[in-house]
């Protein structure tokens, strides 16, 4: 009997808690539970669910990237600086910091699999560079519209409207963002769990020597996960430009721990025990739901972070209790 519950917790305790924290906050605040908040909700993961379907990407060949918060903040100056320093056409801001995320990709791709640096030491060197690059460009300063420069004269440009519609604007009245991440969500879902290349992957990841003995080019796909991670946290980046309307420095920093808390509430969804993008998005939302519901309920912001871990611990300990069982 106790196995069977424990095996039952296991595949659907993360979602039994996410219908008793939508019970508990709805019988709290009449507001929560409607329409406008539940879309306020999706909304506010969008920018999240990016960031962590890349540090899910990374984690699934058995890695993981450090540098994704830094790739969205460097990713969205670059993106603002573009409109508000340069005044380039939109295609060219929304090429560029796809092209950015995928340069620092190869860079961890390079130390991690061509220098056999390991993947923390690797990423986390690359975060302080790409840090460092970020906050050197702007010599420290957020970027907004005709924003003044030290020199006395000021930015000739704005952000684009049709830029800002990216990450305010709506569809059939839903925000366009969400309709990203639901797309994205289920591309990521797709790609990794039935094509041939994403099977690959959770191989490189299962064994690495396996994978190789099979015929798989593992150095490649590892290389390939990073720069996708770095890509996914871009797309990040452009998001929070366009729902901010400026560009922020370390505007990316507080998206690495939630990410990675995202995807390891993952792990416990559906008994995965293991990098899922379903699994994902489910801790993305979890997350978000915490963090809206307190701040209806007037929960100081500081102790979100004390709950965010106590229920991190808490999908850690189910996942992890049984999957040592079930080795044993």
């Amino acid at each position: 009997m106790n196995n069977r519950l424990l095996q039952f917790s296991y595949k659907y305790g993360a979602l039994i808690f996410i219908g008793l924290v939508i019970l508990f906050f709805s019988l709290r605040n009449e507001y929560f539970f409607t329409y406008s908040n539940l879309v306020d909700i999706l909304r506010s993961i969008s920018i999240l669910t990016f960031v962590a379907i890349g540090v899910t990407i990374s984690l699934t060949v058995d890695g993981f990237d450090l540098s994704v918060g830094s790739t969205v903040s460097l990713t969205t100056v670059a993106t603002a600086t573009m409109m508000i320093w340069y005044e380039l056409p939109l295609a060219v801001v929304l090429v560029v910091p796809l092209l950015i995320g995928a340069v620092v990709g190869l860079l961890n791709a390079f130390l991690i699999v061509k220098v056999r640096i390991p993947d923390l030491l690797a990423t986390l060197a690359v975060m302080y560079i790409v840090s460092g690059i970020h906050k050197t460009y702007t010599k420290g300063y957020s970027i907004y519209n005709n924003m003044q420069f030290q020199d006395g004269t000021k930015a000739p440009g704005v952000m684009n409207p049709d830029f800002l519609w990216i990450g305010q604007g709506k569809l059939f009245g839903v925000p366009f963002p969400v309709i990203l991440m639901i797309l994205a969500v289920i591309g990521a879902h797709v790609f990794l769990k039935y094509t041939r290349f994403g099977r690959q992957t959770t191989m490189t990841g299962g064994n690495e020597e396996a994978a190789r003995l099979s015929g798989v080019r593992v150095r490649r796909v590892r290389a390939w996960a990073y720069v996708a991670s770095g890509v996914f946290a871009a797309i990040g980046g452009i998001l929070y430009t366009a729902r901010v309307g400026s560009g922020q420095i370390d505007a990316g920093a507080p998206m690495l721990m939630d990410a990675v808390a995202a995807v390891f509430v993952g792990y416990s969804v559906f008994g995965a025990g293991r990098p899922n993008i379903i699994g994902t998005f489910v801790g993305a939302v979890l997350t978000g739901i915490l963090i809206n519901g307190l701040t209806m309920l007037h929960v100081q912001y500081y102790t979100t972070d004390i709950i965010k871990g106590a229920v991190l611990v808490l999908a850690l300990t189910v996942t992890f209790v049984h999957l040592s069982r079930r080795r044993a």
